[in-house]
């Protein structure tokens, strides 16, 4: 069965947040957070269809409002707190083949990367598609050396992670990066092999610092409102 829809995107947003109750539809700057990262991936048009996945009708019926769809609703034993996030794009993509046939590029979005932006979408489509891998992902440098981190000793004295580097000056050291927790393209039939995002097959799409924050707490959630209210002035 061939599929209608060859360019997917799947926003997993499942109900149960505990540290920030409702964490993806609370009102963030006068939208449902959700919204964001829905508004960005449809006027991208790269998508076929954008799918939120989720265990909630509340969250399904606030994702619909703006735009994206809702063709099932997660099994629970995929909305837990131990739940990863190969194991929802993996069922998509097996209730995709069952239902509309086989996808060739799946792209996962958090329901929380309000700094989303078109242009890395589009970036991060070209880059997989020209490299042939598996994935393609949104990373971003840490802001400060990893190599001289420090650690604090059970007796509460100050040390080094890495001594050998102790001398060694920053600009001398590689640059290092983290996953920016925005967006995951794959090559869907790759990918169904190893079920991983983060593969030997991965390649990078490098994020500016300025639109990377995480979102776990409170204070995480009140500095990207801080974040989103000083970028959007800037690009008025």
């Amino acid at each position: 069965m061939s599929c209608n829809f060859k360019n997917l995107a799947i926003i997993p947003a499942r109900g149960g947040s505990k540290r920030i109750p409702s964490k993806n539809i609370r009102d963030f700057c006068g939208q449902p957070i959700i919204a964001y990262p829905i508004t960005v991936a449809k006027s991208s048009g790269i998508f076929d269809r954008v799918i939120v996945s989720t265990d909630s009708i509340e969250i399904g019926k606030i994702s619909e409002r703006y735009g994206a769809d809702v063709p099932f609703i997660r099994p629970k034993e995929l909305a837990d707190d131990h739940t990863d996030t190969d194991a929802v794009v993996l069922h998509f993509i097996d209730w995709v083949k069952s239902n509309w046939g086989q996808p060739d590029y799946i792209c996962c979005i958090y329901p929380t990367a309000i700094f989303l932006k078109e242009e890395y979408l589009k970036k991060g489509f070209d880059i997989l598609k020209r490299n042939k891998a598996i994935s393609a992902f949104s990373v971003t440098s840490f802001s400060s050396c990893i190599f001289r981190a420090l650690q604090i000793t059970k007796e509460g004295r100050i040390k080094m992670f890495w001594p050998e580097y102790r001398k060694s000056r920053s600009q001398d050291l590689p640059m290092a990066y983290h996953d920016a927790g925005q967006f995951y393209w794959i090559d869907a039939r790759k990918y169904v092999v190893e079920g991983k995002l983060f593969s030997s097959d991965s390649v990078p799409v490098v994020i500016p610092n300025k639109f990377v924050q995480d979102i776990d707490t409170l204070e995480d959630w009140e500095r990207a409102e801080n974040m989103f209210k000083l970028l959007s002035s800037e690009e008025k």
